[in-house]
């Protein structure tokens, strides 16, 4: 295997978020600029320093760099499946190490709430199939999973409880009404296993990171958040149907590299963010990262195991995709910098030196964050 020589070469310096609701008045474009001053603003960092550019979800990477007056030399649409959040930060990455860029900002904006998006029924790679969104699919690896180990719909409640008791501690998130896992078991169903509690929100709103080198990173306002290593795993052979390895597979080679690049071990991590799109997919990336066996991820997420302030693997504490709001992995790596820096207010992990943020999907992928404090 080749040697691993990006550890702790990159960091986030700077974050920036819009409020999460719907916003009709604005666009995607005006969303992403919103996000990107408050990260300007975070780190301190001069726009004309800004020479990469990486959009997800805004039209035109042309139109919003005339927008934001940048002119940089390295410049980048992403494909706007949440999935690549993960890769978006590993292509800027990788531009910084060889020098393609020195400082790259990464825009997301989405105004799904307001054109009124699903996120189903539109053509996917799962239409063939006969599937009418990401949900159906889902609810089928589950419902597999509890033919296969016994797991109980149920404990599908306990991820949702977990994350909506975080987001009671963070001002920013849109769902902060407690749930018990009875108001979970008697929501409706949208597609059996799965309650409505199980899927994540649809919202408005902006993201932003500033990416740099660590020696630039530490003559700015903030301490720079290292990105210590990552991951990714492309497997297509189940794209259009219910996966009957739950992304194990992919999963399971991330982990094989992905803490030994870092030079973290999975058990020295303080807290977790996993993509969650829907609950099964926190389970799948449990078992499939190995902090519990192939088929245990139900009875590991009862008790309040992810729970801050109660569990071992505090996970999600901003409410993730289920509670603070759907923005496709951006806002849960915003999250992993704020824990790292030790400003998650409520929510603070205490003493928070390393988190793990992963996505399984198609386009698997893992990425370390360490503290520089």
């Amino acid at each position: 295997m080749p040697r691993w020589t990006l550890r702790d070469q990159t960091c986030i310096a700077g974050v920036g978020t819009t409020a999460y609701g719907v916003f009709p008045e604005t666009d995607a474009y005006g969303l992403g600029f919103e996000a990107l001053q408050k990260a300007v603003a975070d780190c301190g960092i001069d726009y004309d320093a800004i020479d990469g550019l990486i959009v997800n979800r805004i039209p035109s990477y042309e139109r919003f760099a005339e927008m934001a007056g940048l002119n940089p030399r390295f410049c980048l649409g992403t494909v706007g499946e949440g999935r690549f959040s993960g890769g978006s930060l590993m292509i800027a990455a990788q531009a910084i190490a060889t020098g393609d860029a020195d400082v790259v900002a990464l825009v997301y904006g989405n105004d799904g709430k307001s054109r009124g998006m699903r996120y189903g029924g539109e053509a996917g790679p799962w239409t063939p199939a006969g599937f009418t969104s990401p949900g159906a699919i889902h609810a089928m690896m589950m419902q597999r999973h509890i033919d296969e180990f016994g797991t109980r719909a149920e404990d599908l409640a306990h991820i949702a409880v977990a994350f909506r008791k975080h987001a009671g501690l963070n001002p920013a998130a849109v769902m902060k009404q407690p749930i018990t896992v009875d108001d979970h078991q008697r929501s409706r169903f949208i597609c059996e296993p799965l309650h409505l509690f199980d899927y994540c929100l649809i919202n408005d709103g902006g993201v932003a990171w500033i990416m740099t080198t660590p020696e630039r990173a530490r003559d700015l306002a903030k301490p720079p958040v290292l990105v210590s290593g990552f991951a990714r795993r492309d497997s297509f052979d189940n794209a259009s149907f219910p996966r009957s390895d739950y992304w194990h597979t992919a999963l399971g080679d991330i982990a094989s590299v992905v803490y030994e690049r870092a030079g973290i071990a999975r058990d020295e991590l303080d807290g977790l963010m996993l993509y969650d799109n829907f609950t099964p997919s926190v389970l799948f990336m449990l078992e499939g990262l190995g902090f519990c066996a192939p088929g245990e991820g139900g009875a590991f997420v009862r008790d309040g195991t992810l729970e801050l302030g109660r569990g071992r693997w505090p996970t999600n504490t901003s409410g993730g995709h289920l509670s603070e709001s759907y923005m496709q992995g951006w806002a849960l790596i915003v999250e992993a910098v704020l824990q790292c820096r030790g400003e998650a207010g409520a929510r603070q992990i205490p003493g928070c030196q390393s988190i793990q943020y992963a996505c399984a999907a198609n386009i698997a992928s893992s990425v370390i964050f360490r503290s520089d404090r």
